[in-house]
């Protein structure tokens, strides 16, 4: 009888260490709560294809100017950050805000793309403002360059269906209003040379081959022969 009941001790003592082995395993901690993506922000000033008037000039160089660039807040988020793009350049400087504006000197006379970025902290997820285009303004000057125009068809980078010609298509913008044509240049050169033609119109065909790559630039002038030269853009034909 003495025995059994041994038994029978030794038999609940295992069960019940054994049940609490499995119970200090358990993990209760609440999973770590979803961090909503931040939403884009709207762009205030220096508003889109405008001149920027309002910068102060550096007393040690006249040549810049400090330019309080503003947006809207955007929902679910924590910082900024500025991409600012000088495209006479082509380089592209990023300041971090923890507000809705930053001071960045510039040049002056100098035409410029920003946009924001919208960030939350606990993701990785961000938002991008639209892009805007504006002439910082520069000493004398009276009449501006258009701004360089940028590839609408083919799409940068992109294949197009195999075809004898294509029409090449763009879009620009000029703060005085005066731009009196185009010339594109045109060819299988990295760096195109070849001039095929100048137009009144934003677009003008040209001759292709299957299975080439082409590359092109547009180059754009105002009524006071001021120019703008484009990034050179790329497509291949199938």
């Amino acid at each position: 009888m003495k025995i059994t009941t041994r038994v029978f001790s030794a038999i609940t003592l295992l069960l019940l260490t054994a049940c609490g082995g499995n119970s200090s395993n358990t993990d209760d901690t609440p999973p770590p709560p979803v961090v909503a993506a931040p939403s884009a922000a709207t762009l205030v000033f220096p508003e889109d294809n405008t001149e920027c008037n309002e910068g102060v000039i550096s007393e040690t160089d006249e040549t810049k100017s400090a330019v309080t660039f503003q947006w809207n807040a955007s929902e679910n988020t924590d910082s900024y950050e500025v991409n600012l793009r000088n495209i006479n350049m082509n380089t592209t400087t990023k300041t971090n805000a923890s507000s809705e504006d930053a001071t960045i000197t510039i040049d002056r006379g100098t035409p410029y793309e920003w946009f924001v970025i919208s960030k939350a902290n606990g993701t990785n997820e961000t938002a991008s403002s639209a892009k805007a285009k504006f002439y910082n303004q520069g000493p004398g000057i009276e009449n501006y360059a258009p701004f360089p125009a940028e590839a609408v068809n083919p799409a940068r980078g992109s294949t197009i269906a195999a075809a004898t010609t294509v029409n090449l298509q763009w879009t620009t913008s000029d703060i005085d209003d005066d731009i009196v044509g185009y010339t594109v240049f045109f060819g299988t050169e990295t760096d195109p040379t070849t001039e095929i033609g100048s137009t009144e119109d934003s677009n003008l065909d040209a001759s292709i081959t299957s299975g080439a790559t082409y590359y092109w630039r547009v180059v754009t002038t105002d009524s006071q022969n001021n120019t703008s030269t484009s990034e050179v853009f790329e497509f291949r034909v199938e």
